[in-house]
């Protein structure tokens, strides 16, 4: 992938003192050498590209194939450095250190020895040191390297290094192959509308936000996207796929564009506030972050967490960042409860003896119907004497008394996209009306999406993409799934529980699982917000792509039965004897009076993780289960009905 260079911004030249980066009594010394100002060079990321033919010129197709390696430019070495990974932890006590790579060359990069460079941050400026690489290998439990470096052999040498940014050559890196060009050939380039050839502006920047490329376009002057009007200076972005950059141009320096409407208009500034008044609510912003953070703190502290802290010692702003995101993230209220359930000895709940208890249950709450007779299609002829039933679950739907939460359960990222995934499988589900609603009916359905977390920007660009598949803008949320801390115990101390750490930046959390649906619409006030909106019943839906096969529909009727019984539940079900998927539906009212309460259960797993022992960052690879996840169903909620009778059963047969 590609990523963007950073710029060096001085405007003069910084000279960099001798200094020791170790305990003063070791006689450890490197050279020293000068940073030029303001010189820097964008990272030279290979692309693939093949060979086409467009309008009677050569044009390709690009492939992006390599991580961004920051460069730093010395002038009085003559050495371009760039940033290949920063320095996480200690490895045992023979001097070792690990290191999380930010390079696409980690053989290249760790395992041969040479000269390399450590760049600290000390008293506030950027000291950077020459180092020699002995040697180097690939961690075997996790995504980081075990490197040793000459003349650091000792545990209390390498400690004081934690947090320093690994320098190597530029120059020292393989040789591209032919149909292969740097990233550094794009910037600079005109880029033009394919139909067209109007000309949009061109490349000032290319950077990586995780799922592809983004090109950092200058608008031209002529170009008129932001509400009819010319802008001077306007930067927009553009994604780098082949979707919308289908032709690039490297004789002529140019890029064809065909980007989907709307696209150079949603990510330009709509405002005319000036950069003070910009800058005032970017300052707010972070005072309100602040506070979040100070709460969250004050919150760990009444759990005894205090270690998960650490990090926002040390470490570069991102990973302070970081971690601040992932304690003002924590739901400590529910964490607390978490914690207490280690403590109680219940039998293990069952959602299928629950579910099979109510087959059992003879009662005028409980419907029989084939799956011929689900969704908005189904014909009044297959319904029969249902169809009271099924006419009043649209009729909610239409006069905008029905809400629908989709839940997705896939959690392997590579699961997304592709012809099987979850992303192409909602994109068919939400296209047929014949299973979900009509179009002229979703502008009153209020939708919610819940999904983990690396879904959701995929998520929103679906709907994006698909002017939200008739679901109004205002109207749409989309939730991170309700993730809880993994946490341990010590044999010293049983009944103390502590927070494990990812990494020093990073807590390590884990899915709550379909309960945490609940949870989080509390927490997030969507139970109060679709209450204001005159909504009387929730219809939640786990969308699982990996069943065998996929059957999804929203059922009209179910809302239909459960509102002519005035019950607080309703369930949809097979016949099969195990309960995967769930399709339930929850009237208002009983959301409120829940408040998002679930019955949480403590599940031991095998986890590794890093821990600091004696001030330093130790990683702990487990052999047997180390380790408490909570798990919470969303069946258990059945508890807290208040009567048998306010929960409908719909048993769906063959």
């Amino acid at each position: 992938m590609q990523r963007a260079s950073a710029l060096l911004c001085s405007s003069t030249s910084i000279t960099f003192k001798p200094f020791q980066l170790l305990n003063p009594n070791i006689s450890l010394h490197f050279p020293t050498f000068e940073l030029s100002p303001s010189v820097s060079s964008l990272s030279r990321s290979p692309c693939h590209f093949s060979l086409v033919r467009a309008r009677g010129k050569s044009s390709f197709i690009v492939r992006s194939t390599a991580t961004q390696e920051v460069v730093e430019t010395s002038d009085t070495s003559g050495l371009d450095l760039v940033e290949v990974g920063f320095l996480s932890g200690v490895h045992g006590l023979q001097g070792e250190i690990c290191i999380k790579p930010n390079t696409d060359f980690p053989d290249l990069r760790f395992s041969k020895p040479g000269r390399r460079w450590l760049k600290q941050q000390l008293m506030g400026q950027d000291k950077i040191e020459e180092v020699e690489l002995v040697e180097g290998r690939p961690h075997p439990a996790q995504k980081s390297w075990i490197l040793k470096f000459r003349g650091l052999d000792d545990v209390d040498q390498v400690r004081q290094l934690i947090g320093a940014t690994l320098l190597a050559e530029e120059d020292d890196r393989p040789e591209l192959d032919e149909g292969e060009f740097y990233t550094r050939d794009l910037v600079g380039m005109r880029v033009l509308l394919k139909e067209t050839g109007q000309l949009v502006g061109t490349v000032a920047n290319i950077f990586d936000n995780g799922g592809n490329d983004l090109l950092h376009v200058l608008l031209d002057s002529s170009m008129e996207v932001c509400n009819g009007n010319a802008k001077t200076n306007q930067l927009v972005w553009i994604p780098f796929v082949d979707a919308i950059v289908p032709d690039v141009d490297l004789e002529r320096k140019e890029m064809y564009i065909t980007p989907p409407k709307g696209l150079l208009e949603v990510n330009m500034r709509a405002d005319d506030r000036s950069k003070k008044e910009r800058r005032q609510l970017e300052w707010k912003e972070r005072k309100k972050q602040q506070k979040r953070l100070i709460a969250a703190k004050k919150k760990l502290c009444e759990l005894e967490q205090k270690h998960v802290f650490d990090g926002l010692r040390f470490g570069e702003k991102s990973q302070r960042s970081l971690l601040a995101d992932h304690i003002v993230d924590v739901n400590s209220t529910l964490l607390q409860k978490a914690l207490q359930s280690i403590e109680t000895s219940s039998k293990r709940w069952n959602v299928n003896e629950e579910i099979n208890a109510l087959r059992a249950r003879v009662s005028e709450c409980t419907l029989n119907v084939s799956r011929e007779c689900l969704g908005f299609g189904a014909s009044e002829e297959k319904v029969g004497s249902n169809l009271s039933f099924l006419q009043q679950g649209k009729s909610l739907y239409s006069e905008g008394k029905v809400s629908i939460c989709l839940v997705l359960n896939d959690h392997e990222t590579e699961q997304l996209e592709g012809e099987n995934g979850a992303l192409s499988y909602l994109h068919t589900l939400l296209d047929d009306e014949q299973r979900f609603l009509k179009e002229e009916e979703r502008a009153c359905v209020p939708l919610v999406v819940v999904s983990p977390e690396h879904a959701i920007d995929a998520l929103q660009k679906l709907f994006e993409d698909n002017d939200n598949f008739g679901f109004e803008s205002e109207k749409i949320w989309f939730l991170k799934e309700e993730t809880l801390p993994v946490v341990c115990s010590s044999p010293e101390e049983p009944k103390k529980h502590k927070i494990l750490m990812k990494s020093p930046w990073e807590i390590l959390k884990s899915p709550v699982g379909s309960g945490g649906v609940l949870s989080i619409l509390a927490s997030h006030g969507i139970t109060d917000s679709l209450s204001s909106l005159g909504i009387d019943y929730l219809q939640v839906n786990s969308i699982e792509t990996r069943s065998q096969p996929p059957q999804h529909n929203i059922n009209p009727m179910l809302v239909g039965f459960v509102s002519a019984k005035r019950a607080e539940i309703g369930i949809q079900v097979t016949e099969e004897s195990e309960v995967k998927n769930f399709e339930m539906i929850f009237s208002l009212k009983f959301l409120k009076r829940l408040k998002g309460r679930i019955e949480l259960e403590a599940v031991m797993k095998m986890n590794s993780h890093v821990q600091k022992v004696e001030n330093e960052w130790i990683e702990s690879v487990p052999s047997e289960p180390n380790s408490f996840e909570f798990r919470s169903d969303i069946y258990r909620v059945l508890s807290e009905c208040s009567s048998s009778d306010k929960i409908c059963l719909m048993n769906i047969t063959v």
